[in-house]
């Protein structure tokens, strides 16, 4: 097989479009329209809502095609809540469907490409175990294994698990510099780590100009607005973002667009602080969110200080670069390394409220030129260092290194620096 060759490839992720799983969805496509034979195995769509989308039903197997890609779909337990118990219910029926459904469709193909969530990674030691050491690139979006104390032995079961997934693959990318360390730490082989970062889909999140509609669900009182999107959960703190936001009703507002299980809390602390300028945005469309977008001043990108986020660039910020938006983020670690380097907003350490709301203070008093000039040069980095079509490249260029390698009887060979996506 030579290089640029078409080849069989298969996708296994948990999260698969309709649901807002940008990677793995154009990934799919492009790869496709690149003349690749693309097989998806994955569930039926039920994130963010915890339940299964309206105009969908679970079934044994649910195949839908278009040409040179196929996805099929089994079935998961959804409990509808965010408990440890409810996911790890969700990820266990997740594997079992997969190995027995699943296995066929991936038979067969010459490489297969892990979208690596946590979700994911019992289903994924089994398929390995049954497809009989197809080559594998396992792209890891994330290291902890997102479990509380109340999921019990699951957290050792999970990585342990975990570890043997990483002896397996032949090659494993990491979104996130410093996640490298702690890929490393769970077992990965220091020699067949590479870098390989997210992207956003481009289709959606690119600069637009802020329709009525969402001039009336973000604008205040024409003060500056500070926006965050997405889940309301324990990994971001969103408390102290409404903690550093109410002492500054005069000068900005905060706006929540989305909603999660943290979102009672901080509705609660918003109410107990008397925060006027605190405002909560159902969720919404992420077709809707480049005028939302459009609408704030800045996006707020938050992570709390915890060891596996320091290593972790949320997705909303290659959205919000891909948006032309200045970002102020509260992060440890690669995400506030790359917003600094870009120069794309402001930045400070996180939990860390009371400066947190000197940055909010200072945003609103930057010059609107200035913000758009923030928002322009983060554009630059998303298509510099995180494009669709160079992370899709990347992708390539590695399975066909572990296809290549696997034929030749060895491991892929060890790489220098991890710097962007040709690492």
């Amino acid at each position: 097989m030579g290089w640029g060759a078409a080849v069989r490839i298969g996708i296994l992720s948990y999260h698969f479009p309709p649901e807002p799983a940008f990677v793995p969805g154009s990934l799919a496509e492009e790869l496709a329209a690149r003349g690749h034979e693309v097989r998806v195995l994955t569930g039926f769509p039920d994130h963010p809502v915890g339940h299964v989308y309206p105009g969908w039903r679970q079934r044994w197997r649910y195949d839908s095609r278009s040409e040179r890609l196929t996805v099929r779909r089994v079935p998961r337990w959804t409990g509808g809540d965010a408990s440890a118990r409810a996911r790890v219910r969700g990820w266990l029926s997740f594997a079992a469907s997969a190995a027995t459904i699943g296995r066929g469709h991936l038979a067969g193909v010459d490489a297969l490409y892990v979208h690596q969530l946590p979700a994911v990674t019992f289903a994924a030691s089994g398929l390995l175990r049954l497809l009989g050491g197809v080559p594998t690139l396992l792209h890891l979006q994330g290291v902890d294994p997102e479990l509380g104390a109340s999921a019990g032995p699951w957290v050792t079961r999970a990585a342990a698990a975990t570890r043997r997934l990483y002896g397996r693959a032949d090659l494993v990318a990491v979104a996130a510099p410093g996640m490298r360390d702690l890929a490393v730490t769970a077992g990965a082989d220091p020699g067949r780590v590479r870098l390989l970062l997210n992207w956003t889909e481009e289709r959606i999140f690119r600069p637009a100009e802020p329709t009525r509609e969402a001039r009336r669900l973000v604008r205040g009182d024409g003060r500056c607005v500070v926006m965050h999107a997405g889940t309301i959960a324990g990994r971001h703190g969103l408390e102290n973002a409404v903690r550093a936001a109410a002492p500054l009703g005069g000068t900005m507002d905060l706006v929540l667009v989305g909603s999660g299980p943290d979102e009672a809390r901080v509705r609660a602390l918003a109410k107990e602080l008397g925060c006027r300028n605190v405002r909560f945005v159902p969720r919404r469309s992420p077709l809707e969110m480049p005028d939302l977008y459009a609408a704030a001043d800045y996006q707020l990108v938050m992570l709390r200080d915890r060891p596996e986020l320091r290593g972790t660039v949320p997705a909303k910020l290659q959205a919000a670069f891909g948006c032309a938006a200045p970002v102020v983020a509260s992060a440890g670690g690669d995400t506030v390394e790359i917003v600094e380097r870009a120069r794309a907003g402001l930045s400070c350490p996180p939990e860390d409220w009371a400066t947190l709301a000197d940055r909010f203070w200072l945003a609103a008093t930057i010059p609107p030129p200035a913000r758009l000039e923030m928002g322009r040069r983060g554009r630059e980095a998303y298509l510099r260092d995180m494009s669709l079509r160079g992370g899709v490249d990347r992708v390539e260029q590695l399975l066909y290194e572990v296809v290549a390698a696997r034929r030749r009887g060895r491991a892929p060979a060890e790489q220098g620096s991890l710097t962007g996506h040709g690492a």
